[in-house]
């Protein structure tokens, strides 16, 4: 037996808490499918929608970007891609919107956006024990695939209809923001969200109380392969 490894220290993790940084993502994802649903719907004119659109690169893609890094410190890769894929999506549609005509439809534009609703039912899938989170993520490759479909096709009547799906979205997201920044301040959940599995025994809300910490040595960063 070799004593000298017998006396080496035992590894230590050391944990830092964090914030939960779905709030922030889910507010900027708010602004975002409200502004350009208005804009689909007719509420305000069609030559608003470069404005909309500036005011989602400044506002919107900033924060989820944010949202994404943070959730990969928190070790929550759902939170983190799908503020990701949120973030790219967004800065995409607001930068074509930006620089086309008002009211141009883009082909282009639409098969990014089956692509990016494609990529979003990943971390809807993955998330499932979470189900308001999973919800919006769901939904938002909804509202993408719909928004793409009007855009590849050209058709007025999908255009409306990504508008309304965005409204609903919009609702949900901001219910989703409020509901988890109420459970980060006081620290149980407010308004339903709905937790099941290990999201539920994070949160102490499962039988056995909170979730055990033993298992952290083998997630990525702290294991020696990802």
């Amino acid at each position: 037996m070799n004593t000298d490894a017998a006396r080496l220290p035992a590894p230590r993790v050391v944990l830092r808490p964090l914030a939960t940084p779905l709030p922030l993502g889910f507010l900027g994802l708010f602004l975002a499918t409200f502004a350009f649903s208005a804009v689909q719907l007719g509420w305000v004119p069609t030559a608003q929608g470069r404005t909309v659109a500036l005011g989602v690169l400044v506002f919107t893609v900033p924060l989820q970007l944010v949202a994404c890094v943070m959730g990969f410190l928190a070790r929550d890769p759902v939170a983190a891609t799908g503020m990701g894929v949120l973030a790219g999506t967004w800065a995409g549609v607001a930068l074509v919107t930006r620089t086309s005509p008002p009211g141009a439809m883009s082909a282009g534009l639409g098969v990014l956006l089956v692509a990016a609703a494609t990529a979003m039912l990943v971390p809807a899938v993955a998330g499932h024990a979470k189900v308001v989170a999973s919800a919006v993520m769901a939904l938002s490759a909804a509202r993408f695939a719909v928004t793409g479909i009007a855009e590849w096709s050209g058709s007025r009547t999908w255009l409306t209809a990504a508008g309304w799906v965005g409204i609903v979205l919009a609702a949900l997201a901001l219910y989703a923001a409020l509901a988890f920044e109420l459970e980060g301040t006081s620290g149980r959940a407010v308004l339903p969200l709905l937790r099941r599995g290990k999201a539920a025994a994070a949160m102490g809300t499962s039988e056995g109380g909170g979730e055990p910490v033993g298992d952290v040595v083998h997630d990525p960063g702290v294991r020696q392969q990802l």
